[in-house]
């Protein structure tokens, strides 16, 4: 969601409490990711800052190095120590006037900053081989930092509190699968420590990551920046908190269903409408309906049925549920969306005949409703389990509840992570970033293209470095393939993120056969990271190595046909399943329709397509859908081939 207009006046509203100044700084302190274990980067200047009495001075040691400095008058101090290469494990001592912090097992080596949304953050534990790659996480070179979640519209100048671990069994589980893989790959490869940073938070989009600098001037994000830099955003989250508290306590006040007892069988509930179970009740004649939804169903059970324990199952609920049957509660879940609700019924309370089965359902926000599968509503007896799936009558409890106060997200503020989780760690020299995000501004996916590179430049600028190291993973195949040709949003957002290399000391590794069609979180991190690691030895280290797959370099038209010639062939083209005819491309003539092709591998690095219906070729597109299903064209390196078109026309999300 991008921010509006209407939202922004109403949000500004709300910003009442200006920034004060920071309380005097009174003892040594450094930066709360300065802890032992920390990796420390190799041949650039080694920065230590922190704060201090003003005025004070502050020596550094590291190993045989040394250095000092003098506390401003805002208490800030900043040391160099000179150039290192790889190796420790060092002592870190920084001492002031009266007080010495020793940081212990200090490795200088190389350092990734790994940040994005989700699929960046998406853990070891959550991936694919979870339990074996865990087993194997015995890399004491290799150091892990976690960044906390937090969001601010003041520039942070330390983070949240966190520290640096040993990549071990017990520490790897909840780190970001991607970071991790990508990391080892290099520590692998190179035998030099390396510390990665994961700076991650899913479903954001990349304006939140970009610093109020960069977008001051935006006529989109400008005025938001503006009126919200400096000023309070904890304030005001705490009186939004507040609000969604008071909210929620209007929903049993004002629940017509409690006050009127429609848990009893003898509720007149005849006229009630019907819904098929489960669904989300948005999904099903609620749109928008926060609150409490009453269910009523009855059951005609025979005495042979009711011989020995009973239990009723309905799946799991969004977000709470008290479940009733013939007017006796028989259990209740708060706020727990995956629970699957099973309850016990106490003997004798089932009767032969009809029984009467009432659930309230009490949605905080977003969804509500049954949304488990069928099979997972059920009435369990000891003889079978009666489905319970199917038609129930509903009815709205709440009907004047008013809408649920929106909870500040980061999608709401541009900047906002940027100042809290990356701010921090600028003065700190880094090898290279590490990049996966795309999915939440695949919306305008064309603008991403513009958005991404100034991202890339901003962050260069707020490290100081020109041409530091950016690689990034282009979007993962999603949802179901197409049976013909078609514009894609998902594909409109890789050709922007594929723009993106013309900056210099930029990687890419694409991803378009890893994903997955009913999962937006594909499991298999491990060649994602790989792919990653490849990329970033050639930009950042400068290897010769095959580190892409083929990338379309030009297209000649002869005979009816397309010449397509592709860079980063490797040591050939080649397809991998060994079919003659290579699937995914498309052709178009002079009036843009697309057509599936044929299309053969005619040299090491030529493809010729056509469709022998279009004698007038003029375009071709490879892998241009959200999911263009199952491919086949890699090098001999085994790595596939990046989507493309070779055409200009106008895409629906161009303005």
């Amino acid at each position: 969601m991008q921010p509006k207009s209407l939202f922004t006046v109403c949000f500004v509203s709300l910003f009442c409490i200006l920034s004060g100044q920071p309380p005097a700084i009174a003892q040594l302190r450094l930066p709360r990711f300065f802890t032992d274990h920390m990796v420390l980067q190799r041949h650039k200047p080694i920065k230590v800052w922190g704060w201090a009495e003003p005025g004070e001075t502050v020596s550094v040691r590291l190993a045989v190095l040394e250095s000092a400095a003098t506390a401003g008058a805002d208490g800030k101090w900043v040391a160099t120590l000179p150039i290192m290469g790889a190796g420790g494990p060092f002592t870190l001592k920084v001492a002031g006037a009266s007080q010495t912090i020793t940081l212990e097992d200090v490795l200088v080596g190389d350092i990734w900053f790994c940040s994005g949304q989700s699929n960046m953050y998406w853990p070891v534990n959550q991936s694919d081989d979870a339990a074996a790659e865990i087993a194997a996480a015995d890399y004491p070179q290799i150091r892990l930092l976690t960044v906390p979640s937090l969001m601010d519209t003041r520039l942070r100048d330390d983070s949240g509190f966190t520290r640096w671990d040993l990549c071990q069994p017990s520490t790897v589980p909840y780190f970001s699968a991607v970071g991790y893989y990508f990391g080892r790959a290099l520590h692998l490869e190179s035998g030099v420590p390396i510390g990665l940073i994961d700076a991650t938070w899913g479903g954001t989009r990349i304006e939140s990551w970009m610093s109020p600098f960069s977008l001051m001037e935006d006529p989109e994000f400008g005025p938001v920046v503006q009126s919200t830099f400096g000023l309070s955003l904890q304030a005001t989250m705490d009186s939004i908190r507040q609000a969604i508290v008071q909210w929620e306590e209007q929903i049993d006040l004002q629940d017509l269903g409690l006050a009127e007892g429609w848990r009893r069988p003898e509720t007149d509930w005849e006229d009630w409408p019907t819904m098929n179970l489960p669904i989300p009740w948005e999904y099903a004649g609620l749109p928008g309906v926060d609150g409490a939804v009453w269910y009523k169903k009855t059951l005609e059970l025979t005495a042979e049925q009711l011989a020995g324990p009973a239990a009723i199952s309905l799946g799991p609920i969004d977000d709470s549920d008290m479940t009733y049957i013939n007017g006796a509660e028989v259990g209740q879940t708060y706020k727990s969306i995956n629970t699957s609700r099973l309850y016990p019924i106490p003997s004798g309370l089932l009767q032969p005949g009809e029984n009467t089965i009432t659930v309230r359902v009490k949605d905080h926000g977003y969804r509500g409703g049954f949304w488990g599968s069928a099979q997972a509503m059920a009435l369990l007896t000891g003889q079978e389990a009666i489905p319970l799936s199917g038609e129930w009558k509903y009815k709205p409890g709440t009907t004047e509840l008013g809408n649920r106060p929106e909870q500040i997200n980061p999608n709401l503020l541009p900047a906002v992570l940027y100042n809290a989780m990356v701010h921090p760690f600028t003065p700190m020299p880094i090898r290279g970033v590490a990049w996966y995000q795309g999915e939440s501004n695949a919306g305008e996916p064309y603008h991403y293209r513009d958005r991404f590179r100034q991202f890339i430049h901003d962050w260069r600028g707020r490290w100081g470095v020109d041409n530091l190291p950016f690689v990034f993973v282009q979007l993962a195949n999603f949802r179901q393939p197409s049976a013909i040709p078609q514009e894609s949003g998902w594909a409109t957002l890789r050709e922007s993120q594929a723009l993106a290399l013309a900056l210099p000391h930029t990687g890419m590794a694409v991803a378009i056969d890893l994903g997955e069609p009913g999962n937006i979180h594909p499991g298999n991190k491990q060649d994602v990271g790989y792919r990653l690691s490849l990329a970033a030895r050639a930009v950042a280290y400068e290897e010769n190595l095959v580190y892409s797959g083929p990338a379309y370099h030009s297209a000649t038209i002869q005979d009816g046909a397309i010449l397509v010639e592709f860079a980063h062939s490797g040591s050939g083209l080649a397809s991998i399943h060994g079919r003659e005819k290579l699937r995914g491309f498309a052709i178009a003539g002079e009036d843009g329709r697309f057509r599936w092709a044929e299309a053969e591998i005619v040299a090491p690095d030529k493809v010729i397509v056509y469709n022998e219906e279009i004698t007038n070729p003029l375009y071709v597109r490879y892998a241009w859908a959200d999911n263009p299903g199952e491919l086949d064209l890699y090098n001999a390196e085994g790595l596939p081939a990046a989507p493309f078109r070779t055409d200009e026309l106008r895409l629906p999300w161009q303005h």
